[in-house]
């Protein structure tokens, strides 16, 4: 019994071990450089390094929640990957930007963002792999070497959930596609509608999916949909790195200050760790926060979303799927029923929010404007027309709004803001958040008044609400903690 815990204790180290030096090796160049570039690195380590990162999802099921199909599939197929891409790295550490060809600009965001040197890079790769070898290893201590060969339906699954979504880049060149393309996203076209189409569609599918199953399993998908949100939205730091991400070319917009930056960590934390309160701001602020955008995807000269299979609308698409489902889902399942009283904290966070992102902007606009490299500095200002756009992080310094609120200038650094425009930003969010949530109560009034209170057989979930029967019962309220198990 003493081994046995001694064991597990190690496993749990371990695999924190392994995600925290994960995330760190998301910020440098090459971690998602070659998914678009196989053909300029070895094919092998490419497809080794995209199946290893289903360790990333399967290490934290199969530890930390006892999934023995997760520990099925990462002790007998994580190790071959991972020991064959210590052997054909090749040129993979020797990745960077700083080279002769560059434009002055593109060298100055080099210099900022190729801040880990090689050496760390290597020494980090290889901590990773070993400490993801142990947990295998580990895992085989713990539960032996019988396997369920069932596990092993979920391993497409993972490999999917995982997927590096530039991989698409490889069969088309975005430059040589005009601007004025039909294959290019802007708001109000095919792709636009086929992205809210989507966000509907998989609202309403996981909706029905988990229904069928009891608490229990339901939070177990939550908290599996979290990791994967997590982990695809850290690879975002590697293309920012490497080949940018929407308009932003730096390390800096990897500041989790823009409103669904945010959502990210608190719906997933909500998921996993079932407070009322995390529940709250996931359902009131950004669930309102990731619909918005997909109906409006903000000025069309203020974005440079790509192509529809391009890296950024594919993130952006998944990431705000799946942010959208984490921040309704617990209470379109019963887990959470949001109540009036549950508005102040929402409120007064996103407050907060406001200013310190406010605050943020404009130190990294001024340090962005004032650092040179080679002697070039780079110029901020609209896109297209300056080497780069402001960070604007929760839209603070680039209006989106079709009315200039230009009063009551004060600046921070060598930036000027708006207090007119930054109340009205927090005015109109929060009536957006409003909005959404008087449009869940006319869901459940509606219901009530045509069901009599009584739960539907066949629910139609409402979208972009996507509310169920189970959200409509007077007494629904999470769950204590150790009450999760009982359910079902």
């Amino acid at each position: 019994m003493k081994f046995k815990r001694i064991n597990d204790i190690a496993l749990k180290v371990l695999a924190g071990l392994y995600l925290a030096v994960s995330l760190v090796l998301t910020f440098t160049v090459s971690d998602y450089y070659i998914f678009n570039r196989i053909g300029e690195f070895n094919f092998v380590f490419v497809f080794c390094q995209w199946f290893k990162k289903c360790g990333l999802l399967l290490i934290p099921l199969a530890v930390y929640y006892n999934k023995k199909c997760c520990a099925d599939i990462a002790k007998y197929f994580l190790p071959v990957f991972i020991i064959v891409s210590c052997c054909t790295s090749g040129s993979f550490f020797d990745v960077t930007l700083l080279t002769d060809g560059a434009s002055p600009a593109q060298k100055v965001f080099a210099s900022i963002n190729e801040f880990m040197p090689k050496a760390a890079n290597m020494a980090l790769f290889f901590i990773a792999c070993v400490v993801e070898l142990a947990c295998c290893a580990l895992l085989f201590v713990r539960d032996g070497w019988k396997v369920n060969a069932k596990s092993f339906i979920y391993l497409p699954l993972a490999i999917v959930a995982v997927m590096p979504l530039n991989i698409f880049e490889n069969f088309f060149d975005i430059s040589s596609i005009p601007q004025d393309s039909f294959l290019r996203f802007r708001n109000f076209t095919v792709w636009h509608f086929l992205a809210l189409a989507i966000l509907v569609g998989f609202t309403v599918g996981c909706y029905y999916l988990l229904k069928r199953f009891d608490k229990k399993k339901q939070q177990e998908f939550l908290i599996a949909g979290a990791i994967v949100l997590l982990i695809q939205y850290h690879s975002k730091d590697s293309m920012l790195l490497g080949d940018g991400y929407n308009v932003y070319n730096t390390v800096f917009a990897a500041i989790p200050l823009f409103i669904c930056n945010m959502g990210v960590y608190v719906s997933s934390l909500s998921v996993i760790l079932k407070k009322r309160v995390l529940y709250a701001i996931s359902f009131f602020v950004h669930a309102a926060g990731a619909l918005t955008v997909f109906i409006y995807f903000g000025k069309d000269e203020m974005s440079n979303y790509g192509i529809f299979c391009s890296y950024s609308i594919l993130y952006f698409c998944l990431t705000h799927c799946l942010l959208f489902g984490l921040c309704v889902l617990p209470s379109a399942l019963g887990h959470y029923k949001f109540k009036l009283k549950d508005c102040i904290i929402p409120i007064v966070y996103y407050c907060f929010v406001i200013i310190f992102a406010t605050v943020t902007s404009g130190l990294v606009s001024t340090f962005l404007t004032t650092y040179s490299y080679d002697g070039y500095t780079i110029v901020i200002g609209d896109y297209g027309t300056a080497d780069m756009s402001p960070p604007n992080y929760a839209f603070t310094q680039v209006n989106p709004l079709p009315l200039p609120f230009d009063y009551i200038p004060f600046t921070i650094g060598n930036c000027t803001f708006y207090l007119s425009y930054l109340i009205a930003l927090y005015a109109v969010y929060v009536g957006l958040f409003w909005i959404f949530t008087g449009g869940y109560y006319a869901f459940l009034a509606v219901r009530r008044r045509i069901f009599g209170g009584q739960p539907q057989k066949s629910p139609v979930p409402v979208v972009p609400i996507a509310l169920s029967e189970a959200a409509a019962t007077e007494n629904e309220e999470v769950l204590p903690e150790n009450e999760e198990e009982k359910v079902g």
